[in-house]
């Protein structure tokens, strides 16, 4: 590690950490990786370890991490505001704020369109957009479903699928309007998207996953295998996730320990192999291989049952943002990373994957960039 760099000076706030969901009082019969192997915690060949680290302030949380290779920029989402980094250089061009644009400067997701532009969702502050030092907001008002916005995936027909705290949106490029889906889905309160090779949409939210293939729907719980055991007996949640917008539990504790709540979805991801990856409140890292769950936890060699990030390498290994660390599966091995091996924070709550493979971690004060010399 080369020790710590500053991307930028911000204002430093202190947060309440973000998570809630919903939990099943009847524990059903998952799959686990324990149950067949045990883990493997060492991995043959080059060992991947952490190069650098960028602090953004004490108090400061990065939640979103977002790479557009077309600028070579890593775009950085934190509770004060958004950073532009150049790759080649690993130093920042541009801070935004509200007085640039932003409608709020508590940022949980970025994204990319097709077209270019970057979505900057917000706490309290609806969806930004931005390209070529223009930007525009959208609010209810326009039809976006929530001033809370989460998460956000590109379609391949051109559209933009918007996660919010009221619904998921879909956004066409073209004319600018927006369709609500709320009713549809297993839970309200989304957190994740993405879309597989099939089209199909995938939703990760309080209170399970939620698939759409552009005429059915379709949703598990942990009653369906979402989420590991809870093998250590943590107290389960009884938050439901049916708040209200002023008033919505943000703990993943209680009693100063970390609770269990499977069926609430921090991320999801569709990989190329047709499977489907959910990180639970709880449950550990789950894959769907399109007819059971199956799930992985700290007893398997994950850092941290509570998963906020994921995210895939070119060489098809997953990368997850923990409570505990970032963790490394392979398919066979597990490697893990805290803030022994030099992590800023133990809570990721966001991983992006550079276009030369490095691996980028998001967490309190800070990114951690991991990868080989």
């Amino acid at each position: 590690m080369t020790g710590a760099r500053i991307l930028a000076t911000s204002v430093v706030f202190s947060i309440i950490f973000f998570a809630l969901g919903c939990t099943s009082t009847k524990a059903p019969q998952t799959t686990s990786q324990a149950a067949t192997e045990t883990p493997v915690i060492t991995t043959p060949g080059p060992i991947e370890h952490i190069l650098d680290t960028f602090e953004v302030g004490k108090n400061v949380f990065v939640r979103a991490l977002r790479f557009d290779s077309s600028g070579n920029t890593l775009w950085v989402g934190t509770s004060t505001g958004v950073h532009e980094i150049d790759t080649r250089t690993n130093t920042p061009r541009h801070t935004f704020t509200r007085e640039q644009g932003l409608a709020n400067e508590y940022v949980f997701a970025v994204g990319i369109d097709n077209e270019g532009y970057k979505w900057f969702g917000t706490n309290a502050g609806g969806a930004s957009r931005y390209k070529d030092e223009k930007w525009k907001t959208y609010f209810p008002m326009h039809g976006l479903a929530d001033y809370w916005v989460y998460a956000f995936a590109n379609d391949p027909k051109g559209g933009v699928w918007i996660g919010t705290w009221a619904g998921a949106n879909y956004f066409d490029l073209k004319t600018e309007k927006f369709t609500t889906y709320l009713k549809e889905l297993v839970n309200e309160w989304v957190y994740g998207i993405d879309v597989d090779a099939q089209g199909r949409v995938w939703f990760g939210t309080e209170g399970g996953v939620s698939m759409f293939d552009g005429k059915k729907w379709k949703a598990w719980t942990h009653n369906e295998g979402l989420g590991g055991a809870n093998a250590d007996g943590a107290a389960v949640s009884t938050n439901t996730g049916l708040g209200t917008r002023t008033r919505h539990d943000l703990s993943i504790m209680m009693g100063g320990k970390t609770s269990y709540n499977p069926s609430y979805v921090f991320c999801i991801l569709a990989a190329p192999d047709n499977t489907v990856w959910a990180g639970t409140w709880g449950g550990g890292a789950a894959r769907f291989d399109g007819k059971q769950w199956t799930n992985f936890t700290s007893k398997d060699g994950l850092a941290g049952d509570v998963v906020y990030a994921v995210a895939r390498d070119a060489k098809g290994a997953f990368w997850f943002g923990t409570n505990n660390g970032v963790s490394k599966f392979d398919g066979t091995a597990w490697r893990n990373f805290g803030q022994a091996e030099g992590l800023l924070d133990n809570n990721v709550y966001a991983v992006a994957v550079a276009p030369n493979g490095d691996i980028w971690a998001g967490t309190r004060r800070g990114v951690t960039r991991i990868g080989l010399d």
